[in-house]
């Protein structure tokens, strides 16, 4: 069954890479850099302190930090332990696959995908009850994710355990999150 799994996993990641058009490949390069996001990172930074004042927004900035830490933490120990190689590093792909990159770490689960969706999730969770606008903030990780796919990197399966495992610490750190902005409105009233 497993290998069942493993197999389809494979054919669905060579699938999904085959869709990829030349012309589009500067733009899955440039999404797919972390750093091509800072504008949305702070502005997320921004949301933050506009709809929470003083202790709070320190307190729920320090939690999303502490999420992404976390979560990019347990990711980076998973990678080593399980230590599967990513796709383009796979001889049997060479002629199969487009390689846009050539990361030689491992690749499961997906960084892009937990660290992504950690931060989206616990982004949205603080803010849901400010704005309803700020599920459009789900945009960036998907986004996100299809281009590892896109750029030869990783395979369906990664992207989907990473998404959890990144929401599950979200809701995780929101709740303590949620407990720690109790405290703190006690000690201010």
């Amino acid at each position: 069954m497993l290998e069942t799994l493993k197999q389809w996993d494979r054919e669905l990641f060579v699938y999904l890479n085959s869709l990829g058009i030349e012309r589009f490949d500067g733009f899955w390069i440039y999404v797919t850099k972390i750093e091509s996001w800072t504008p949305f990172f702070i502005f997320l930074i921004f949301l933050i302190f506009y709809y929470y004042k003083g202790k709070k927004a320190v307190v729920v900035f320090l939690f999303a930090l502490l999420t992404f830490a976390i979560t990019f933490l347990f990711t980076t120990v998973v990678k080593d332990y399980v230590a599967r190689l990513r796709p383009n590093n796979v001889e049997a792909f060479a002629e199969l696959i487009r390689i846009l990159q050539k990361p030689t770490s491992y690749s499961f689960f997906s960084g892009h995908a937990s660290s992504s969706f950690s931060i989206t999730t616990f982004i949205v969770l603080v803010l849901r009850k400010f704005t309803k606008w700020i599920y459009l903030a789900y945009l960036w990780p998907l986004i996100f994710v299809m281009s590892r796919v896109y750029v030869g990197v990783h395979y369906p399966s990664d992207i989907l355990v990473g998404a959890l495992v990144g929401t599950v610490f979200a809701f995780a750190f929101y709740f303590l999150c949620k407990k720690i902005i109790s405290k703190v409105e006690v000690t201010v009233n």
